[in-house]
């Protein structure tokens, strides 16, 4: 039977109830309580949960906040991940800064996620950043459980309803959108023309294309190499003869990029060359979404598209082609 004894102050005056489990070939476990049936019910648990052979250490996450956890895991994993981590820090950042963040850790439930997803949503935030934030703390409390020593922790992520996702962006180039964007791409910096030129060849996304180096390219079996993708697996992209005439023209540069672009500086960049085209409505990455469904209108099958744009999944890729219509009829005949 566990030890329950009863916590006063200088007074005499009971303030707590303190729950003692001892089992043979488990550590002494205690805990405090407001409450002496509080207390009870823990005790109960916790000597079920030794009997049966179940039982994991909560200690460490019973003492410790997600609070102290997230700081943990900016200093941590954010280093370990791909890129600068500023995204991630920023994420970790504003869960710090919710009610959540001050409870412990084996405390934390799915509701108190679901009330965080509420006041993210009452912020404005997009169903996919909501997700993103989710998918930070659902990693979080699983490097907690398997390198922090909270075995017994429970991922409440795991056990709440994922805001849904809109239907995929269907944005292609329309008329002579490609004309007047390539056009003011030029007047911008001849550079963001032949990268623009270049994603919509290769389906590359726009950190695949800045991160390139002349190492990665292979002229002669008209090849880019991509060692490191977001989707951690390396890849050869196919050249076409036009992504390729692109390459050839570019001068060498002594630090072995191919190009000068940063990711922000390609961003403003492009920024300009929209507003110069008189473009609304298109991002950057359309371009990915335009060159896989220009692929399929080529002819290649799924296999070989997803060989090509580095999609894991046919939901995904599905997500990123947007047939016309007008192209369909015409190879119906």
């Amino acid at each position: 039977m566990a030890t329950i004894n009863s916590r006063e102050d200088q007074d005499g005056i009971t303030i707590g109830w303190q729950a003692i489990v001892r089992r043979k070939g488990h550590p002494s476990q205690t805990k405090t309580f407001r409450a002496k049936k509080e207390a009870e019910a823990w005790a109960r648990s916790v000597e079920s949960e030794m009997d049966r052979g179940v039982w994991r250490d909560r200690s460490v996450s019973e003492g410790t906040t997600l609070k102290k956890c997230l700081a943990r895991y900016i200093q941590e994993v954010v280093p370990t991940k791909k890129g600068d981590g500023r995204r991630e820090t920023g994420f970790a950042r504003q869960w710090i800064d919710r009610p959540i963040a001050c409870r412990f850790m084996a405390a934390i439930r799915g509701r108190d996620v679901a009330d965080a997803i509420r006041e993210m949503e009452s912020e404005g935030k997009s169903p996919n950043t909501v997700r993103l934030h989710l998918a930070l703390l659902s990693h979080l409390f699983h490097v907690a459980k398997v390198e922090w020593e909270m075995e017994g922790l429970d991922n409440p992520v795991e056990s709440v309803r994922k805001p849904k996702l809109p239907q995929g962006r269907n944005r292609r180039l329309v008329d002579d959108e490609e004309v007047r964007l390539l056009a003011a791409c030029q007047s911008v910096n001849p550079e963001l023309h032949a990268i623009a030129r270049f994603a919509i060849e290769t389906a590359m996304r726009q950190g695949e294309i800045i991160g390139m180096t002349w190492a990665m390219i292979d002229l002669k079996r008209r090849v880019v190499h991509l060692p490191d993708t977001k989707n951690g697996l390396a890849r050869d992209v196919p050249l076409s003869s036009s992504a390729e005439q692109v390459i050839a023209a570019l001068p060498r540069r002594l630090d072995g990029k191919v190009w000068t672009y940063t990711q922000e500086g390609m961003r403003a960049s492009w920024r300009r060359a929209l507003d110069h085209a008189g473009i609304t409505g298109l991002t950057f990455h359309d371009l990915r979404h335009e060159a896989t469904s220009r692929l399929f209108e080529k002819g290649f099958n799924p296999m070989e598209v997803s060989a090509i744009t580095g999609h894991k999944t046919l939901q995904m890729l599905k997500r990123y082609t947007h047939l016309r219509a007008e192209d369909l009829a015409k190879r119906m005949g």
